[in-house]
């Protein structure tokens, strides 16, 4: 982790705009208030932007968008909102020659922002999360440079379920995997039960019928929980629940 922060530093003071990429499935939960903090003090522009817009009600999420400014919403797996946000770019820096920070929680599709940015796979991308592992700097255009980032959360921040939920730790990481699946399970219980079309209430129940869906079962013919709630937990960092 102090290394990441070594990477921040070296970022905010090289980067005259700071893009902060957010999940748009949990806005409010992949902001960097420690982050956000530095860029103020450091007198630097900061642009929120809003990733995985295709996997949420645009309607909804348009509410918590406009707390924030400037913010914009893009999806980066469709292209979309990417040439809006070069506009925006040059808007902030009067059309001159500027060097971009991409800083974020790890998976909210840093890398996949700047290959949709730059028209060309400049970024390595990967599912699973802290697949950079240093600074990268790509030319996007003769007038924008970006700085990619590793993925870095708040210091003092022990929040499981919340790193599990927006994929900040890969689901094949995650310490408590069914405590995580289940908090989630409750958030979003109507979401998931339509994906994997099941009736049940109960939580627990869902998680165990998860199991039998895939045929995952431990000794005695009982539902393997353990591998449901990485299964679902997974499916969700992929975006493959929407």
């Amino acid at each position: 982790m102090p290394s990441f922060w070594k990477h921040v530093n070296q970022v905010l003071k090289e980067a005259e705009i700071i893009i902060e990429v957010l999940d748009a499935r949990s806005i409010e939960e992949t902001r960097n208030k420690e982050i956000e903090k530095k860029i103020e003090s450091e007198g630097k522009k900061i642009l929120f932007v809003i990733n995985k817009s295709d996997l949420v009600d645009l309607k909804k999420a348009e509410a918590i968008k406009k707390t924030l400014k400037p913010s914009l919403f893009i999806s980066s797996k469709d292209h979309l909102g990417t040439t809006l946000l070069k506009k925006k770019i040059l808007e902030m820096s009067r059309g001159e020659k500027v060097t971009v920070g991409i800083l974020g929680y790890p998976n909210v599709g840093k890398s996949s922002l700047i290959n949709a940015l730059s028209g060309r796979g400049s970024a390595r991308t990967s599912a699973e999360s802290g697949y950079t592992k240093g600074l990268q700097k790509i030319k996007v255009d003769n007038k924008i440079l970006v700085i990619d980032t590793p993925g870095v959360f708040p210091r003092k921040e022990k929040d499981s379920f919340k790193h599990g939920k927006t994929g900040a730790i890969d689901s094949g990481r995650i310490k408590d995997p069914e405590f995580v699946a289940l908090s989630l399970i409750e958030e979003e219980k109507t979401r998931i039960k339509k994906h994997y079309g099941l009736k049940e209430e109960d939580s627990e129940k869902i998680l165990e019928e998860i199991a039998f869906k895939f045929k995952r079962l431990i000794k005695g013919g009982k539902p393997d929980t353990d591998y449901a709630a990485r299964f679902l937990l997974k499916e969700w960092q992929n975006g493959k629940i929407k």
